[in-house]
């Protein structure tokens, strides 16, 4: 079962910024847009395992701080001649809120 679990506000993370936050399931990097449009990814570059919550958004983008890999926030998919994939992670502002879903058992668990 999933459920939705609270990680703070939006105005925790800059325009075009992002922040690590750890969850019963490991790092998630959580991305704002300049637009203000909100994604989630696993904190782990598929090609290194390099933190993408330090990388460089844009647009609906994140490059690597490693090596370059683009990364899109939409799909979680490398772009360009790049290949591989990181996990997406389903989140969603209400009212300010960041919330991302995870599996019910994580939570119960940590």
């Amino acid at each position: 079962m999933l459920q939705w679990i609270e990680i703070g506000s939006i105005g925790d993370i800059p325009r075009r910024g992002a922040r690590c936050v750890m969850t019963p399931s490991g790092r998630v990097a959580v991305f704002r847009t300049a637009d203000d449009r909100v994604f989630a990814t696993e904190d782990r570059c598929p090609h290194k395992g390099g933190p993408l919550s330090q990388g460089i958004v844009h647009g609906a983008a994140v490059t690597c701080p490693l090596h370059n890999m683009v990364i899109s926030l939409e799909t979680g998919e490398a772009m360009g001649a790049d290949e591989g994939r990181v996990p997406t992670i389903p989140v969603r502002v209400e009212a300010g809120r960041l919330l991302i879903q995870v599996e019910a058992q994580q939570v119960r668990a940590a």
